[in-house]
């Protein structure tokens, strides 16, 4: 339903302001703040009036203003439409964005943002096709609340064994999306029954379907710059082998650094905002204890000095190579005497 917003005193938008402040602007994650302050500065000042910017079939495919496909989202009938849209946002926002971290949860807000509009356009079609009805494609779609509601599958999803109570009634994670798109659409026949529907489709095509796996190649390929965006493994001297094994360089959002030992540079000790990389290692680290890495790098040195399989005993005569643990510590002591 198109209503004329209303100019002056906005009870949403102080709604709104109380209970932000309430949650306190530091315990809100960065993404969904700046979601929030984007849907309230486009209320206050609008790209394009409301008729322009709402998304119909008529509009977008019909006469190709495709701009909103990416306005539609962003913009709202009213104060009090803006109000429960991004009081809706902050509780799933904060969730969500916590658990994905908040480059991914950006990123699931612009696919969503935009694959919802594209579902609303298809279903709109389809309606219009088997009922033979044009209506369908006329009406126009405004708001946040398709994107709400794929995010609600998804957060559902990662809390699939919890309870949601609607209307006082306890109703499984699983099933609370489609009884919120019924009960919201009896309660208030003026909300775009199709454009829920299309945001409930899309999450279920993030959890169940492709999406995710699309979205992680794609991200792969652009993050990476055409090297393995992946996750990457890292050993040290008390685990695995760094022997015949090159060492990975460190990953930190996309950027890559470098070991400074593989180019020749004095190596320095990371600092305490970088992640630590290990230097290569020497086939004899491999899994051992200290003592058992002295050890052999003792016998290692000896053979390297020797020139041949012997070494020096203590008596002055020549043994094989393979000195016993209490050999190894009195030559230690010899070196450091001699």
């Amino acid at each position: 339903m198109m209503r004329n917003r209303q100019r002056g005193f906005n009870l949403g938008l102080l709604l709104l302001a109380s209970q932000v402040f309430q949650l306190g602007i530091d315990n809100i994650p960065p993404v969904t703040l700046a979601t929030l302050g984007l849907n309230v500065y486009l209320f206050l000042f609008p790209f394009k009036p409301l008729l322009k910017t709402c998304l119909s079939v008529q509009e977008a495919y019909w006469y190709g203003d495709w701009h909103r496909l990416l306005l539609s989202p962003f913009h709202h009938v009213d104060d009090m439409h803006l109000y429960f849209n991004m009081a809706s946002l902050l509780w799933k926002g904060i969730n969500l964005e916590r658990k994905l971290g908040g480059a991914w949860f950006a990123y699931l807000l612009s696919v969503f943002s935009l694959l919802t509009g594209l579902v609303y356009l298809l279903l709109e079609t389809a309606l219009t096709k088997m009922t033979e009805d044009s209506s369908y494609s006329l009406q126009c779609a405004v708001g946040f609340s398709g994107v709400l509601f794929g995010l609600k599958v998804v957060n559902n999803h990662y809390h699939s064994g919890g309870a949601t109570y609607v209307l006082g009634l306890a109703i499984a994670n699983r099933y609370a999306c489609w009884v919120e798109l019924v009960l919201i659409h009896i309660m208030n026949p003026g909300t775009s029954f199709v454009g829920h529907l299309a945001g409930i489709l899309v999450g279920l095509l993030y959890t169940n379907g492709p999406l995710k796996r699309i979205m992680k190649t794609c991200a792969g390929i652009v993050t990476s710059n055409g090297h393995y965006g992946g996750q990457q493994t890292y050993y040290n001297s008390s685990g695995y082998s760094g022997y015949g094994t090159p060492y990975p360089p460190n990953t930190h959002y996309g950027q890559q650094s470098f070991n400074p030992r593989h180019y020749g540079a004095p190596y320095r000790e990371p600092s305490a905002t970088h992640m630590p990389s290990a230097p290569p290692q020497h086939p004899y680290t491999a899994g051992l204890s200290d003592e058992e890495q002295y050890e052999a790098a003792v016998r290692a040195s000896l053979n390297e000095r020797g020139g041949s399989t012997q070494a020096r005993s203590s008596h002055g005569t020549y043994a094989h190579s393979n000195p016993t643990p209490e050999e190894i510590r009195w030559r230690r002591l010899q070196r450091f005497t001699s």
